[in-house]
């Protein structure tokens, strides 16, 4: 990009872009829904047997036959084709971190030379795209086409444009998941079996756990002509060169701060388009990063949840678009300041209440809280390296342990009071059950302020630890480490699973010492005060940032590991395949499959932006450096031949400097770019994908910081006019 052309797009970045926001007249509650095919719909648009049929689908385990599912596709196709549809499509998640769909008409020949609409409960049900251009870690061969998707009734359907949009699972011709819904509704099924075995230890009329999902989706925004003019940002979703602006965010201005007027636009048009698709949008704000912002929605069934933030993530980009921005997702677009997270709230509710929601004055209350904390605690324990390898990728390694994320060791806080029951518990005995009624108080106090007018605050019984990955923030935890552009099934998967094997464990050793004649809340109590002795280490309320946290975290025999390809082995440890055979989540063959595409991913992530990086550095940066000292040296020649020896000396000692600066960094980067090269071929050589990885690890991926160092350099040297591409101060402030 010429320089003129570089100050036209920022000078077009700079002014404003109207765009007409609708405003419904109706309240977010009567719009909300209006394209999704709700229970209330299928009740309107299907016969009372039909409707009853689905709803025994959807909240339990009955099967959808072909009749009723005609049925429910008839009633689908009315109500689709009111809305304008004239598609539909099986919408998945196949394992390149976004969705898939492709579209058919509703169109067939009606057998006298016209047509007519058709939609079948075959097509609603089953379809057959072609499997061979997505990721399968080996289960099928290229050749090998054939996959199938099948309809998930637990995720409604919806209308998007012109188009019925049908949530589905996708699996191989032989059956093996290829996608994350499937091995997601399993941990689900999982979790929901082995936490109500255990919730009716104490409630025996509990029927079903749901485990429930509140995402945070933090993201950025900047200005599309700024983007365009930056090849390293369009093509790996981050810059790989840049300083630091200046101002970024050391004023902690822009947290919380007055919401752009441009900004606000989107975000109103961003809601009201997931309103309208059932996306429960909740909160919205500026993020502590210039540019930088966040959406969180109301808690949903994890299912739902997982299949909204996808949908959500979708509209994000497309709404951007149409008011002059693009989203960027990447965990850490820009360097020097917070990347993108988002925080997963999980927590596990019965159909009867909330299992870890905070205690209250009965026994039976609190022992019941107590269990489900010490068993979550001891699932990310005994699976902490897997939980990291859930959320790790070639982006969010850039992201973890830097401003507000936490760092890459799994820890849980849990504060001090919550700290203290377990302690009580722990060094009490199996007589105990009757004075949990004094252990807890309410989870919140009031905090009388010495303020005219400002009444009594309710103040938490403990603080909020920002630096721990796992963070207990009442009646849910905080899974804090997931990136913002992950699909949130990986580590839900991982979790509810790792939950799952742990309360099942915990029933079979309660029912051990009550068929042995001891009462059931003592064996509970018993049972419970032996978890949290073995959980002990995963516990951790400090400063995670710390160099004393990393050597006592490994000391403690957790998983300190920081190089990504190392981190994905934890899939295959023992420990982890025996979990998942025994949840039913995955097999052995789909585990190996799966790491050979997390492998295969970050290789293909590195590589593309060495080799965006290496031109970037020689078709861009060198010929603006060199153009530039040679127009330096051509203003110490011109000194030289106007002024006397002495005085052109001294007057061209800065421009000197500069020059023998640049050749310093135009001769390390030349160099080293010749490296990374060398690297990258060594690297592609290297037949075992796992290897691979980890030689793009070791030695791709540092070149590229090293050089970034030298080009950053250059950025505060070279003549702003001449500068070839947008900089930080110009696309982190929106005008």
């Amino acid at each position: 990009m010429s320089s003129t052309l570089r100050f036209q797009v920022v000078g077009e970045a700079f002014k404003k872009h109207p765009v007409e926001v609708p405003t419904p007249a109706e309240r977010p509650s009567e719009f909300f829904g209006k394209y999704v095919f709700s229970r209330k719909k299928m009740a309107a648009y299907l016969t009372p047997e039909v409707y009853a049929k689905m709803v025994d689908v959807m909240d339990g385990d009955a099967t959808l036959d072909l009749t009723t599912a005609d049925a429910v596709a008839a009633g689908m196709k009315q109500w689709a084709m009111e809305l304008g549809a004239t598609h539909t499509t099986h919408w998945f998640q196949p394992l390149t971190e976004g969705t898939a769909e492709k579209h058919d008409g509703f169109v067939v020949h009606d057998g006298q030379g016209g047509m007519i609409e058709e939609f079948t409960g075959k097509q609603l049900v089953q379809q057959e795209p072609d499997a061979s251009s997505f990721p399968s870690g080996g289960i099928r061969s290229t050749f090998e086409a054939r996959g199938y998707s099948a309809w998930d009734p637990a995720s409604p359907v919806f209308v998007m444009g012109d188009t019925l949009m049908i949530p589905t699972v996708f699996i191989a011709y032989t059956g093996e998941a290829l996608d994350y819904k499937a091995p997601l509704k399993k941990a689900l099924r999982a979790v929901d079996h082995a936490a109500t075995a255990v919730a009716q230890l104490f409630y025996p009329d509990v029927r079903k756990v749901i485990s429930n999902l509140g995402w945070e989706q933090e993201y950025f925004l900047v200005d599309e002509g700024l983007y365009a003019a930056r090849p390293d940002l369009l093509m790996t979703g981050r810059t790989l060169m840049g300083h630091d602006s200046a101002k970024n965010q050391q004023m902690d201005d822009h947290y919380f701060g007055n919401i752009p007027e441009r900004v606000a636009a989107f975000m109103r048009d961003l809601e009201i388009q997931a309103l309208e698709l059932g996306i429960p949008c909740k909160t919205r704000h500026n993020e502590a990063a210039p540019n930088q912002f966040e959406l969180a929605p109301i808690f949903e069934e994890t299912n739902l949840a997982v299949d909204h933030n996808m949908l959500l993530m979708m509209l994000m980009k497309r709404v951007a678009r149409k008011h002059g921005f693009r989203c960027l997702l990447h965990e850490k677009p820009f360097a020097g300041i917070n990347g993108s997270g988002k925080h997963n709230n999980w927590s596990l509710a019965t159909d009867t209440g909330v299992l870890l929601h905070a205690p209250g004055k009965e026994p039976l209350e609190n022992l019941r809280f107590i269990t489900f904390i010490v068993e979550t605690l001891l699932a990310v324990w005994r699976h902490n390296g897997l939980l990291k390898a859930s959320i790790v990728s070639a982006s969010n390694a850039h992201r973890l342990g830097l401003g507000e994320a936490p760092p890459a060791i799994i820890s849980s806080f849990l504060g001090k009071q919550l700290s203290d029951v377990l302690d009580y518990v722990e060094h009490s005995d199996d007589n105990a059950f009757t004075e949990l009624s004094e252990l807890t108080k309410s989870s919140k106090h009031g905090l009388r302020l010495d303020i005219p007018q400002v009444p009594e605050l309710l103040i938490d019984n403990t603080y909020r630890n920002r630096t721990s990955p796992f963070a207990f923030t009442g009646n849910r935890f905080e899974f804090r480490a997931v990136g913002a552009e992950a699909n949130c099934a990986s580590a839900m998967i991982a979790l509810n699973a790792a939950v799952a094997e742990t309360l099942l464990d915990f029933r079979k050793r309660v029912d051990a010492l009550t068929v042995n004649g001891m009462d059931t809340m003592k064996a509970v109590l018993h049972t419970v005060r032996e978890d949290i002795v073995a959980c002990r280490p995963i516990h951790f309320d400090g400063n995670g940032y710390s160099d004393e946290w990393k050597a006592e975290a490994a000391r403690r025999g957790l998983d300190t590991e920081a190089s990504v390809p190392l981190i994905i082995d934890r899939y295959l440890d023992p420990d982890s395949v025996e979990m998942f055979n025994r949840t039913h989540v995955f097999t052995l063959a789909e585990l190996q499959a799966r790491n050979e595409i997390k492998w295969e991913t970050y290789t293909k992530k590195i590589q593309i932006e060495a080799r965006i990086f290496g031109d970037l550095c020689m078709n861009h940066i060198i010929p603006v450096a060199t153009r530039y000292q040679s127009q330096l040296i051509d203003s110490v020649h011109k000194m030289k031949a106007i002024f006397p020896a002495e005085t052109a000396a001294k007057l061209s000692i800065n421009n000197v400097s500069l020059i023998q600066q640049i050749s310093e960094h135009t001769s390390f980067i030349t160099e080293n770019v010749a490296r990374l090269i060398d690297a990258r071929r060594v690297a592609n050589r290297i037949e075992s994908v796992r290897q691979r990885a980890i030689a793009y690890h070791d030695t791709v991926a540092p070149l590229i910081e090293d050089i970034r160092r030298h080009v950053d350099k250059l950025e505060l040297i070279v003549d702003d006019e001449l500068w070839p591409l947008p900089k930080y101060r110009e696309m982190l402030f929106i005008r």
